[in-house]
């Protein structure tokens, strides 16, 4: 592994700016039967979504390509928090990578008793997924309600010493007042951005192609979506020295090093993974690359570091010039 890729986030040292995606690694198993994929690639592994109870998830189908993207509607399919600390997480290999457990509830009091769970295992990060229906307050999500979202990560913040990476939902008005409201309750970190609600219609049958009838929209598709929305997360971060998981269709190291400079200080790789499961190790020679060629010794070094064009008036004054 290159040296310079060598970083801290949420005090936690990793191999690599990378950190596989909840949902699109399962439990860490899959990709580490494939042959060439090192799990030292990577600085951490966020394993899939777990529930309190298991959960089957939903009625097929559950994912559908589209036009540079993919829509997934799982349904956080999983064994359920006892299992997972108990015959998962026991043959997890943590000799090369760090290792966040990703966890949804149905209700602020549900998220707090898994996290209380996990505080008692060598899990090394806690990520909470706000982007889930919250059953006692009328079917909103958590994510996009910035009080409740304060009011989850507090509950969690009480129930663990371990570092806590919130993850931000895309679809809410102010994303900026949104993580401003986690940094409150007292998240050491944040990943930006969850995936975007969409649909694909099947036109023979004039229904959803998923079962769910929408689903998470993620890939190259959103990728401008979710470098503004990093840009916008960094200003409130960057004072309280709270980094960022910076994700959303990131393919290539261009991709990732566009992330880095917009303001994350690692990168999340999931979509991709389905087409070239051993392109983390590409993206890391090309970040190594690109730091040894501007003269900079690590990864903090270009984090942030995106210098904003000029304020340019609309109008034109010039009636002279013809412009459009």
């Amino acid at each position: 592994m290159h040296n310079n890729l060598k970083n801290l986030f949420c005090g936690l040292s990793l191999n690599s700016p990378i950190v596989l995606l909840s949902g699109c690694v399962g439990f860490g198993e899959e990709y580490a039967r494939i042959n060439g994929f090192s799990n030292s690639d990577v600085g951490a592994v966020c394993l899939k979504g777990t529930t309190l109870e298991p959960r089957l998830g939903n009625i097929p189908h559950r994912i559908c390509e589209t036009p540079s993207g993919m829509i997934n509607a799982i349904g956080l399919q999983n064994p359920g928090t006892g299992a997972v600390i108990n015959d998962i997480m026991p043959n997890l290999d943590k000799t090369e990578t760090r290792f966040i457990i990703n966890i949804s509830g149905s209700s602020v009091e549900e998220y707090g008793e898994i996290t209380k769970h996990f505080d008692g295992t060598d899990i090394d990060a806690i990520e909470i997924n706000i982007s889930c229906p919250n059953v006692k307050e009328g079917g909103i999500a958590f994510g996009n309600d910035p009080d409740m979202s304060y009011r989850v990560v507090d509950i969690c913040r009480k129930n663990t010493s371990k570092p806590i990476i919130t993850k931000l939902s895309p679809n809410q008005t102010d994303i900026a007042f949104s993580a401003q409201r986690c940094i409150d309750a007292g998240t050491d970190g944040l990943a930006v951005i969850n995936t975007l609600m969409g649909m694909g219609i099947d036109t023979k049958t004039k229904k959803p192609i998923v079962g769910n009838n929408q689903g998470g929209l993620s890939g190259p598709a959103i990728k401008p979506i979710a470098l503004l929305k990093v840009h916008q997360v960094y200003q409130i971060s960057k004072p309280h020295n709270v980094p960022i998981i910076g994700q959303g269709g990131i393919t290539t190291a261009n991709d990732a090093i566009e992330f880095i400079i917009a303001g994350a200080a690692t990168v999340g790789i999931g979509t991709a993974l389905f087409y070239d499961p051993l392109v983390c190790h590409k993206i890391n020679d090309g970040i190594s690359a690109y730091l040894n060629k501007n003269n900079l010794d690590s990864i903090g070094d270009l984090v942030g570091t995106l210098q904003l064009n000029s304020a340019i008036s609309a109008c034109n004054t010039d009636t002279n010039k013809n412009t459009l």
